[in-house]
């Protein structure tokens, strides 16, 4: 599996743009869904590896697939 990335929101949400996600609505949080799925991303940077965790896992995405986006 390996390490998670520190990684800013901007990445995150341009990794999840190219899995499918798109943005539904923006302000101090960003909301992202594929259909069946919605997301909220904070506006940090970097994201906090435990918060980006469950990000991945609501989105169904691993890790590797995650830094194969980026």
């Amino acid at each position: 599996m390996g390490d998670i990335p520190q990684v800013s929101h901007v990445r995150v949400v341009r990794a999840l743009e190219r899995a499918g996600y798109r943005i539904l609505r923006q302000g101090k949080h960003i909301t992202m869904t594929d259909g069946k799925t919605v997301l909220t991303i904070p506006r940090n940077n970097p994201i906090k590896t435990t918060t980006l965790k469950q990000i991945l896992y609501c989105a169904g995405i691993t890790l590797d697939e995650f830094k194969s986006l980026l």
